[in-house]
């Protein structure tokens, strides 16, 4: 039987239905806004098994084509592997959902939710936050949710809650948030400089909408909520815990702090080897291996927490405000078109920047309808960087963190008419202990300043964790984190920005929620570690260098009469196809009238512009103009000095000296270059060979002379 519960969200209706569609999963939920619709199902496997430490969860966001009336382009016709926007989207859903799920439950968790219509005005992600969470909600699964999310931007000056497409577009900030009736849990978005501030109230008012969600969605587990599967409870425990602890605890405090990240990995694993062995008798049995290193993790994580709320001490030896050190070099590589090395600490990213053509755009064939790109940040995080052997490629994990350096960056870029090249920007991350993708912004920076990208400001992140008391009593925000800090805290929030303001964002939290106290100081202590970093950056590079590298392709812009782009591209592409070939380019025309011209080198791209001025414009007496001999008379030859466009060269215009034939100066296919003297009265081109032209533009001292011996011919036309 179908249920269903509604809630009017700016006017519109937000219907979430079950009983109706997807029975047989664990939980299914079908939402709808205005003409978006998304069905979110949850299955869990049928067995359970005991001792699993993760959460074995896998969320799988995807959209049909047909949501929104569309065929998928290319050779492929149907939807394939997962676009990077529906890898993002899962993240989004994972991220806030992920702790609430319990361990003890034991059984993979498979969400997936498919956008199956969409108006194109009302963005479907939010809605697949929100359907997901009610599917798993009212599900026979454990799940201490609800969650909901909320979009919210800053149009004119306001702040509107989950704005449409074309409210996105004219946004000066955008950001996401997740979390539940107590507290928010995730946050990601990006901005054009905006205040912290600006950034806590709206989070505030997005929690307040969170909370109405949440509502919505207890409604409906009241009317259609099943009974929840049994957790596992333990039937074991390790043998000996209290004695390890009491022996193994000191050292391993002792390794905990010692300096650098792999004596700090050695110096805990030669610990649990020493215990393990000592304990070797007790520890055959898997579950008690398991349960021996889960002993050991919950010591580091006391010792951490510990250390950081009583003495402000850092398992690195550093306060809690102080970053690592910063070292920052520019012109790495030789023959890429920007480069630069960004350490702080033991976190390093090598950043390459390519500079391409407009025929270098990335395309994008989605939902939301065609579109182009022309800045890129890809991402690359090898098993090298953190000493590891495995699996190189793209994964959620770079596709997201390359999206967060990318957000942050992207504010900063020159319009395509101040700096009309395509911008790809990789990092290759070559050491990680908390926070490349910060690395990344800093780096991507330094990269393009030194490609001769004139970015309006500089842009720098950082991370920043937190440490709670269990009652709340007590935190420590912590700035510049380390990978033990993120896996081991209870926060990791990520800021970029410029020196006046914020451009991008992340933040995951493991707790029930942060209070505004702990997020504004988070914000202000992200604020002065940026403004450190970016002094650093500064004294490296601050300016985008003059000239763009010799390898770099030379692009010159132009903007010409729109009711000439049908000549310069004239029937068929011929003239424009003719351009291209004469001079080595491509050549890019808009709507508009805007021609961009792409060469090689920067004497083919200016000799094209020349050639595009002159069919742009209509032919001036006393120009000179490089044309090609296309015909050969006895009298002269014709000279296409434009596209379509010839003039004659008479025979007592090819020379100073008296000449017997035209074949004895010119030859057919040659490059001359000729000054239009005359446009007779029926629109034809007489020209003169500028050799046969002193400098003052004294006609050859013959002319008149010939014109006596010859009878005058014009065009080959005898009169």
């Amino acid at each position: 039987m179908m249920q269903k519960v509604t809630l009017t969200v700016a006017g519109k209706e937000l219907i979430l239905e079950t009983g109706r569609i997807a029975r047989q999963a664990n939980g299914s939920v079908f939402a709808q806004y205005a003409g978006s619709a998304v069905i979110a199902t949850v299955c869990c496997s049928s067995e359970s098994v005991e001792g699993i430490d993760y959460v074995p969860l896998t969320v799988e966001y995807n959209e049909k084509y047909y949501a929104a009336g569309k065929i998928p382009g290319g050779f492929i016709k149907r939807e394939s592997r997962p676009k990077d926007k529906e890898i993002l989207v899962s993240r989004l859903i994972d991220r806030p959902m992920r702790p609430l799920f319990e361990k003890s439950f034991g059984r993979e968790i498979q969400l997936i939710p498919t956008t199956l219509s969409t108006d194109q005005i009302n963005p479907p992600d939010i809605l697949a936050i929100i359907a997901s969470s009610a599917a798993v909600h009212i599900s026979d699964i454990p799940f201490n949710g609800p969650v909901a999310g909320v979009r919210v931007c800053q149009v004119n000056g306001e702040l509107i809650v989950n704005p449409t497409y074309e409210q996105i577009e004219k946004s000066t900030m955008e950001i996401i948030v997740a979390g539940t009736k107590d507290g928010i849990t995730m946050v990601e978005g990006g901005a054009k400089e905006v205040s912290e501030e600006l950034m806590l109230e709206a989070l505030d008012k997005a929690h307040a909408m969170i909370k109405e969600f949440c509502a919505l969605q207890e409604k409906l587990r009241e009317i259609a909520g099943k009974e929840k599967l049994p957790l596992i409870v333990p039937t074991y425990s390790l043998e000996n815990a209290d004695a390890i602890r009491k022996e193994a605890f000191p050292k391993l405090e002792k390794a905990c702090f010692l300096p650098t990240k792999h004596e700090r990995h050695d110096g805990i694993k030669a610990v649990k080897t020493e215990y393990a062995a000592l304990h070797a008798a007790s520890l055959e049995d898997e579950k008690q291996k398991k349960l021996f290193n889960a002993l050991f993790e919950d010591m580091q994580y006391e010792i951490l927490r510990t250390s950081i709320l009583n003495n402000g001490k850092r398992v690195d030896g550093r306060g809690l405000e102080d970053i690592r050190g910063i070292t920052c070099e520019i012109e790495i590589l030789q023959r890429t078109h920007g480069s630069a090395l960004f350490t702080r600490g033991e976190t390093q990213a090598l950043v390459v920047t390519t500079l391409g053509t407009v025929f270098d755009e990335q395309i994008f064939d989605d939902i939301e309808g065609d579109k182009r790109e022309n800045f890129m940040l890809h991402y690359n995080f090898p098993p090298y960087s953190v000493g590891e052997v495995g699996r190189t490629g793209t994964g959620r994990r770079e596709i997201g963190h390359g999206n967060l350096a990318q957000r942050s960056l992207k504010a900063m870029i020159p319009s395509k008419e101040e700096f009309p090249y395509t911008i790809r920007v990789v990092s290759e991350t070559m050491e990680s202990n908390g926070s490349s993708s910060m690395a990344s912004v800093c780096g991507g920076t330094l990269s393009m300043l030194h490609a001769g990208v004139p970015i309006k400001k500089p842009v720098a992140g950082i991370a920043m964790g937190l440490i709670t008391e269990e009652n709340g009593s007590r935190f420590a925000v912590l700035s510049d984190i380390l990978g033990e800090e993120d896996h081991l805290g209870d926060m990791d929030f990520k800021v970029a920005g410029t020196k006046d303001g914020i451009t991008g964002f992340q933040m995951d939290i493991k707790i029930a929620g942060v209070s505004p106290q702990i997020m504004s100081k988070a914000l202000d202590q992200a604020k002065s570690g940026r403004l450190h970093i970016l002094s650093i950056m500064n004294k490296c590079i601050d300016k985008p260098v003059e000239q763009i590298s010799e390898y770099a392709p030379k692009i010159v812009t132009l903007r010409i009469d729109i009711d000439k782009i049908g000549a310069l591209i004239g029937p068929g592409g011929k003239n424009i196809k003719a351009l291209c070939e004469q001079y080595s380019v491509k050549i890019n025309t808009e709507d508009d009238g805007t021609v961009t011209i792409f060469g090689k080198n920067t004497k083919d791209a200016e000799e094209a512009r020349i050639a595009v001025m002159g069919i742009a414009s209509d032919p001036e007496i006393n120009r000179v103009y490089n044309g090609v001999v296309k015909r050969i008379m006895d009298y002269g030859a014709f000279v296409e000095i434009l596209p379509g466009k010839e003039g004659m060269v008479h025979i007592s215009k090819l020379s100073r000296q008296r000449i017997a034939n035209v074949t004895d100066v010119l030859k057919e296919g040659q490059q001359i270059p000729v000054k239009l003297m005359e446009i007779d009265k029926m629109g034809r081109l007489n020209l003169s060979y500028i050799d046969a032209i002193d400098p003052d533009g004294a006609p050859p001292p013959q002319e008149n002379k010939r014109r006596e011996e010859r009878p005058r011919s014009n065009h080959g036309q005898r009169r």
